[in-house]
């Protein structure tokens, strides 16, 4: 099952009121397509998905599916701390029709890897769909070892990881350890490259809101064996990825997309805005990537 090589995590749209806002989550998800992405994670981290209950997350996969399903892949964000509800969510998410799920590891019980492995076992065994398993650490306080991943990737439908450790050894020795047609996506716009040439995939990317189309030209230069075109776009586009980290994720990228002048509405508590100094750093990197006037 191909997913694609380029899948943003998308904003969740809000009204001014904060309400979820679907018919922009429609357009939103449509422009990411059009603008070169094979596909969207919809409710992922960079969604807001704490701040959302599990009505607006579905309500959020129905209208991404009905906007650009049969398009593009939607991959839909069902994982939580609770294996139970993972499960729930996951069955919900299937019968909307998504092309897939991701499911973080789960966060603040920090189970030991036997515990990691049984949940996305029972996540995976739950649905017939492709389920990625989304590692990232610095959110989780567990990382996702390698040789438990390998033990999940012998599951038939766990078919790729969103890798978000930062360790390039740590992708090295999941590429070793995993099948071929195993799925390694960077969890990090910037290790996009760098995971490229240890066999990953491609990107979930929070970039890809704006820069999308060049992300792709990135990896298809590099699947063609170009790596000197290759790097000098990621060269290009390194300022940008490290804007959109200059505070806590999705801070950065919210601002951004509404900066150049796709409304996404507000951030919901206890993310909260951009400083002046932030902004004004945010807006100059824009500006020299051409992407604002």
């Amino acid at each position: 099952m191909k997913l694609g090589n380029v899948l943003t995590a998308m904003v969740t749209p809000f009204k001014v009121d904060g309400s979820l806002d679907l018919d922009q989550a429609a357009r939103l998800a449509a422009h990411l397509v059009d603008i070169g992405n094979d596909g969207v994670v919809v409710a992922g981290t960079t969604g807001e998905s704490p701040t959302l209950t599990d009505e607006e997350k579905l309500d959020l996969f129905r209208a991404v599916v009905d906007a650009i399903g049969g398009r593009a892949t939607v991959v839909a964000g069902t994982g939580s701390y609770n294996t139970a509800h993972s499960v729930h969510l996951t069955k919900e998410a299937e019968k909307l029709g998504v092309d897939g799920i991701m499911a973080v590891v789960p966060y603040y019980n920090r189970p030991p890897q036997e515990g990691l492995y049984q949940h996305f076992r029972a996540i995976a065994e739950s649905t017939s769909l492709p389920v990625m398993v989304y590692n990232v650490p610095s959110r989780t306080s567990s990382n996702l070892l390698p040789e438990t991943l390998a033990r999940l990737a012998e599951i038939p439908n766990i078919v790729a990881v969103k890798e978000a450790s930062g360790s390039m050894d740590q992708v090295s020795e999941i590429r070793r350890r995993t099948p071929a047609e195993f799925m390694i996506y960077a969890g990090d716009d910037s290790l996009t490259l760098p995971i490229l040439a240890l066999g990953g995939t491609g990107v979930v990317s929070v970039a890809g809101h704006l820069v999308g189309r060049r992300i792709r030209a990135m990896i298809e230069a590099f699947q063609k064996g170009d790596v000197k075109t290759a790097t000098a776009i990621h060269l290009e586009l390194l300022p940008v990825f490290k804007a959109m980290f200059i505070t806590t994720n999705p801070i950065p990228v919210k601002t951004a997309v509404n900066m150049v002048g796709i409304p996404v509405g507000p951030l919901r508590p206890p993310m909260c805005e951009l400083t002046e100094e932030q902004r004004q750093a945010l807006q100059r990197v824009l500006k020299e990537a051409g992407l604002l006037d």
